[in-house]
């Protein structure tokens, strides 16, 4: 009786316990120069990263010339590091593929590929594996989308490497409507759930009821596999009127602290403007709100997607590299988080 307790118990323990996945940690660089600063490869080479997500550029419909130009495409004024792998991402507006016919997605998948490859090489990389699209696709635009990710699939600059796309929450719960890209691999996009252009106090950043209503009884069924994106940004986003006025990059949470400029509203995170300040464009009676993510918000976060995804082999990717940004969190904070998987 005692084996068979034991044997019972073993079996338990076996099958009970879920297989933690195999993750490779990885940053975004969301800037338009590339400079190889210490603090940042630092970073690099403490988790080490064996691949840097570098947006290469924008693409957006440019009306006068009735096509879709690229955008703010990244400068690198240094290569990247020797050991770091390029995975260029090309963000693309999803207003691009509203009136579209084939050929112009052919076109523009040719411009693309044709761009990326020149931009890579520009990083002191000799090629790449991997090519991302970012793209918030909607039902309306999931048929060019998808067909000009095959044609991205066909160009002869792209033979052999992988195109993986980014996926949105309502993606992963919409799929009948949303569909599933033609492609091998997707990252999922765990930040900016809500809605940012609503008043109110919610940080549309991050929100755990969002991803439970969305991902918990989706996810694990999703058919692509996927990678994972996790938050380290803030900002501050402003409202006029109770009106979305946009966000505002010349606000800093210590300038919120001022007591002779804003009010804080209770323990939220609504500051009412006391007075004009021109240098931020922003009128007396505005009200921002203060968005962020805490290391005890994104270890929550990592724990609810280990609960849910299947165990796998996936990168996580944390948006983005930038020194600013990181000081809010210890090597110890996000180790924790990608322990938890």
């Amino acid at each position: 009786m005692r084996k068979i307790s034991i044997l019972v118990m073993a079996m338990v323990l076996l099958f009970g316990c879920k297989q933690k996945s195999i993750v490779h940690p990885a940053f975004y660089f969301w800037k338009t120069d590339y400079h190889n600063t210490k603090p940042e490869t630092k970073y690099l080479d403490h988790f080490k990263s064996k691949a840097l997500y570098v947006r290469i550029m924008d693409v957006d419909f440019d009306p006068e010339r009735q096509e879709a130009v690229p955008v703010s495409p990244i400068k690198f004024s240094d290569p990247l590091p020797p050991k770091v792998e390029i995975i260029p991402v090309v963000f693309l507006v999803n207003r691009i593929f509203y009136d579209t016919d084939s050929n112009k997605t052919k076109i523009l998948a040719n411009r693309i590929a044709n761009f990326v490859d020149a931009k890579v090489k520009q990083a002191g990389k000799p090629g790449f594996a991997e090519v991302q699209i970012d793209c918030d696709w909607t039902k309306t635009t999931r048929d060019q989308y998808f067909n000009f990710l095959k044609q991205l699939k066909a160009q002869p600059l792209l033979k052999g490497k992988m195109i993986s796309v980014t996926l949105r929450l309502h993606q992963v719960k919409n799929v009948v409507t949303s569909g599933i890209p033609p492609v091998e691999k997707a990252m999922l996009m765990c930040y900016n759930m809500g809605n940012l252009r609503k008043y109110g106090d919610q940080n549309s950043i991050l929100d755990q009821h969002e991803m439970n209503v969305y991902l918990k009884d989706f996810v694990e069924n999703y058919p692509l596999k996927l990678d994972v994106a996790l938050p380290l940004f803030e900002w501050a986003v402003v409202f006029r009127d109770k009106e979305y006025a946009g966000i505002s990059k010349r606000i800093t949470e210590n300038q919120l602290s001022d007591k002779k400029l804003f009010k804080q509203r209770g323990n939220s995170i609504l500051y009412d403007l006391l007075l004009d300040y021109p240098a931020a464009g922003l009128k007396q009676g505005d009200v921002v709100r203060w968005e962020k993510v805490s290391p005890q918000d994104l270890l929550a976060t990592s724990t609810f997607l280990s609960r849910y995804l299947k165990p796998a082999e996936r990168n996580l990717v944390f948006y983005h590299l930038d020194t600013d940004l990181l000081k809010h969190f210890t090597h110890e904070d996000l180790q924790k988080v990608i322990a938890n998987f």
